[in-house]
């Protein structure tokens, strides 16, 4: 399911980049070379395949540009090719300062979407899902998952703030792995809105100890496939409701047999910080 990215969001991001991009003065070569009153229709194209992420909340933010609109043609989640996904009317001036930030939003944000596809796309018929991590870009974490979501994948906790995921640099601070760690657990469920309780484990043995306790989720840290089905073993033994999540070193070679295992979920850093742009332009259809 994709998430929902505030319209407020998208706006303060906007103005952020035209911010960046115009200084104190403003588009000098615009404004130097452009009537104030000059109008203009321009296509948003997309000049490769993939899939599309960030337009819907780029067209329900446009008027943070004065005196334009945007017609969305394709809608996030969709996959193109060589295609136009929507049309901008309205002041030529005003254009030209939104052209740079929409093209580096959906370009960025269509990336990353378009990679997690490939990952969805070859667990496809496992009962797996691909989630995300927090290895975003820096200030962009909620593009990143909401395109995370339209490419498919799940979104796993938005931050430090809104779920527990207890690593090994938590766990070697306990004295016993299962008492302190139980402790800690019954501490964070008193927040509220949780959305999951996770420990990492190295081993099959710190996973039957972890199974003990009060967990949503087990991450099975950089294990061989063989210890991966070890692991659902143990996790089905205990008779636990308890999801799986692979991670580490996961890549399109690999993500299928991990998945073939039958862990619930692979944790994939590379569909956000190792995703290509996709080619997206500004492109002239007056005359």
């Amino acid at each position: 399911m994709t998430m929902q990215l505030p319209t407020e969001y998208m706006k303060a991001l906007l103005q952020r980049c035209v911010e960046e991009d115009g200084g104190l003065h403003g588009d000098l070569t615009s404004n130097s070379a452009i009537a104030m009153d000059d109008t203009g229709s321009y296509a948003l194209h997309v000049r490769n395949h993939g899939t599309v992420a960030g337009l819907q909340p780029i067209a329900e933010a446009i008027h943070v540009f004065e005196g334009i609109d945007l017609t969305v043609l394709r809608g996030d989640g969709e996959e193109v090719h060589d295609e136009q996904i929507a049309v901008l009317t309205g002041n030529t001036r005003s254009m030209l300062l939104a052209e740079r930030p929409m093209l580096n939003i959906l370009g960025h944000a269509s990336g990353v979407a378009t990679e997690t596809r490939k990952f969805v796309r070859e667990v496809a018929g496992t009962q797996c899902s691909i989630c995300d991590t927090r290895k975003t870009t820096p200030g962009l974490r909620l593009l990143d998952k909401y395109a995370v979501t339209c490419g498919g994948g799940t979104s796993h906790r938005m931050g430090l703030h809104d779920a527990a995921l207890y690593k090994d640099n938590h766990l070697i601070a306990l004295t016993s792995l299962q008492s302190d760690l139980a402790s800690a657990i019954a501490e964070v469920r008193k927040v509220p809105d949780l959305k999951f309780v996770e420990v990492e484990v190295d081993t099959l043995e710190q996973l039957t100890q972890v199974l003990e306790v009060d967990v949503d989720i087990v991450l099975l840290d950089n294990m061989s496939n063989e210890q991966l089905e070890q692991a659902i073993a143990i996790r089905d033994a205990a008779n636990k409701k308890v999801l799986l999540e692979a991670s580490g070193g996961v890549d399109l070679d690999t993500v299928r047999g991990i998945a073939e295992t039958g862990v619930d979920r692979i944790s994939v850093g590379a569909i956000t910080h190792q995703a290509n742009w996709l080619d997206v332009g500004l492109d002239s259809i007056d005359g």
